[in-house]
């Protein structure tokens, strides 16, 4: 799915707490339904930059954490003066929304499993993305790491998810990479869909070479213009640099011989 070109208002039909973040949610009937894995980039239309103190600011990228009846679903985190901004927007609020854009995920092939890994914000796209496995009948595991018990109420946004956490409140006290490779020693016949810190991508990413799997990453990186056009965003991978913003954010792991460290979602 390709966006139309150039950016539109939407306005703010709803805004829910959740833990540490925030689900955004904006009525967007002309826009289309974006496929899972894509995202959008929105910015205020009230007090986006300029003066002494409100900086000028580049839109945000955020993945579709749902899409239906014409209304878009957005996970934040207020981590600076950007996602600040976005965080206060109020019900009856507006906003500018470029998108959907990028390239989505894709459904497992040869009767495999989806395992859906996410860390911290980065579990946006899953969201939407095992509404979707599930919707077609596929199975599809969450498999969750969060920083604390308040990041970790985001879980709720979807099915059965299982938990780790940095310091044990939650779940299991560790690494979401230990969930996943307790889960592959179990049933390794499985794609391995993965979004969150770099570090956190680096090591699904490795891990599933070691064992041959198939994955799919979704990576994050600075952009400015959302279209390809900046090279704002590019990433190494095997055969030159990509573009997130066009050539992702879903990548195919194999393409890649590392994730460098500022191509993950905030943990």
């Amino acid at each position: 799915m390709v966006a139309p070109f150039g950016r539109r208002t939407v306005q703010i039909t709803r805004s829910d707490t959740v833990g540490a973040y925030r689900v955004l949610h904006a009525a967007d009937p002309e826009g289309p339904a974006p496929v899972a894995g894509q995202f959008a980039m929105l910015q205020s239309v009230e007090r986006w930059g300029g003066g002494e103190d409100e900086r000028p600011y580049l839109p945000r990228a955020f993945s579709y954490a749902r899409f239906a009846g014409g209304e878009a679903q957005f996970l934040l985190e207020d981590v600076g003066p950007g996602t600040n901004r976005l965080d206060e927007l109020t019900v009856g609020d507006e906003m500018w929304l470029l998108g959907p854009l990028g390239v989505g995920f894709s459904a497992p092939a040869d009767g495999r499993r989806a395992l859906l890994v996410g860390g911290g914000v980065g579990i946006a796209p899953l969201v939407i993305w095992q509404d979707t496995l599930l919707e077609q009948g596929t199975q599809a595991l969450a498999l969750l790491g969060f920083r604390d018990r308040a990041r970790a109420q985001a879980a709720e946004l979807l099915r059965d998810a299982r938990v780790a956490s940095d310091d044990g409140s939650v779940g299991h006290h560790g690494l979401v990479l230990d969930l996943l490779q307790r889960e592959l020693d179990q049933d390794a016949h499985a794609v391995v869909y993965a979004c969150g810190p770099a570090a956190m991508l680096e090591a699904v990413r490795a891990e599933c070479e070691r064992r041959k799997l198939p994955a799919q990453l979704a990576l994050e990186s600075g952009m400015a213009c959302g279209f390809g056009a900046c090279f704002g965003c590019v990433v190494p991978s095997r055969d030159g640099y990509l573009r997130v913003c066009v050539d992702g954010p879903v990548i195919d792991a194999a393409r890649l011989e590392r994730v460098d460290q500022h191509a993950g979602a905030s943990p």
